[in-house]
């Protein structure tokens, strides 16, 4: 509570005891905190004694009171118009908010100076904030939310993990849910549903790697009918072979297959799908030399993508074999097919 005794406003001491401008740059220079966040600081705590001064009857009086005496120390020092310094308008500030409006005519100022005097303090308070160094988590590359994207749209059956473990490899650390908030932020729906891959699309991605072959039959002018088997790439169009006989049995068929797979070693052509219809002639011997040697390469090549490449939840995604590639940011990032495009993998160019 205020007494009839002499009191000195904060603030209207001497500079070597808390003058404003010198006191400010000392307390600045020993404790290292910037201006704009000292006066805060000091607004602060200069509020908190006027909300414990203001549990009383006279709250308001005690404030005006404060209000006007540092008014008189201003007008005793300076001579002609006042010039108030950051410590006058922290001082004014702070009792012009505990008084109501109809009082602030006791002030030497319009009530819209010490509105605009109170919204310097706290933009100069948050300004101060706002130097920190920031924290969190670091920015996102420019190149991140592309990789993200074209992962996503040549991989539909990838989830959120497994564009993370081939980003690590190429040089990027993403979470998971940044990477989901990317492809939300591009409409790509999850895995499950953006996986579903319908015929059309399936031969057009593999095209390069489908032989298709179909019977069609031919009558002869002695009313004789002979069976054509042929086989044609699809990408390329080009005619691989065919073959004729009066009686397509199986042994023939399976023999037709084995020529298949002399033809295409012969062509080096990596044929990995053999389409046909269901005509009974294409014998299960046939499906049989085609499908083991066709088995057999798929394996072979998925063992060694599986073990070298292919990044695990349970090994930190990292591949089994533990041959982990080297990370880069810099250069061109190449996707490399493997068993005709149902596999792809990630590098960057040397």
């Amino acid at each position: 509570m205020l007494t009839g005794a002499p009191i000195v406003p904060v603030g209207c001491q001497s500079p070597s005891v808390f003058g404003w401008a010198g006191y400010t740059l000392v307390v600045e220079a020993r404790i290292g905190w910037p201006a704009p966040v000292l006066f805060a600081a000091l607004y602060a705590c200069l509020q908190i004694i006027l909300d414990l001064v203001r549990r009383g009857d006279r709250a308001s009086d005690q404030a005006e009171l404060l209000a006007l005496r540092h008014q008189l120390r201003v007008l005793e020092r300076r001579h002609g118009r006042p010039r108030w310094n950051a410590g006058d308008r922290l001082v004014l500030a702070a009792p012009a908010r505990r008084l109501p409006r109809s009082r602030w005519n006791a002030f030497l100022v319009r009530p819209e100076t010490l509105l605009s005097w109170h919204r310097q303090l706290v933009r100069r308070k948050w300004a101060g904030y706002s130097r920190r160094a920031r924290r969190g988590r670091p920015p996102v590359s420019q190149e991140c939310p592309d990789l993200v994207l074209r992962l996503a749209r040549e991989n539909p059956s990838w989830g959120y993990l497994r564009i993370k473990g081939e980003l690590r490899k190429l040089g990027h650390e993403l979470a998971a849910s940044t990477i989901k908030r990317i492809l939300r932020g591009a409409c790509i729906p999850p895995a499950p549903k953006r996986s579903s891959l319908t015929w059309p699309t399936f031969l057009r991605a593999h095209a390069s790697t489908i032989v298709a072959t179909d019977f069609f039959s031919v009558d002869t002018v002695f009313l004789k009918r002979l069976y054509v088997l042929f086989f044609i790439h699809l990408e390329s169009r080009r005619l691989l072979f065919a073959a004729c006989t009066r009686n397509p049995d199986s042994a023939w068929v399976t023999q037709q297959a084995r020529n298949l797979a002399w033809e295409l070693a012969e062509l080096g052509l990596r044929a990995r799908f053999l389409t046909h219809d269901r005509d009974g002639k294409f014998s299960p011997g046939f499906d049989a030399v085609i499908g083991e040697r066709h088995l057999r390469q798929i394996l072979k090549e998925f063992v060694d993508h599986y073990n070298r490449v292919r990044p695990h939840r349970s090994l930190g995604l990292s591949p089994p074999a533990g041959v982990q590639p080297r990370p880069g940011r810099t250069g061109i990032v190449v996707r490399h097919d493997r068993l005709g495009g149902v596999i792809h993998e990630y590098c960057r160019a040397a």
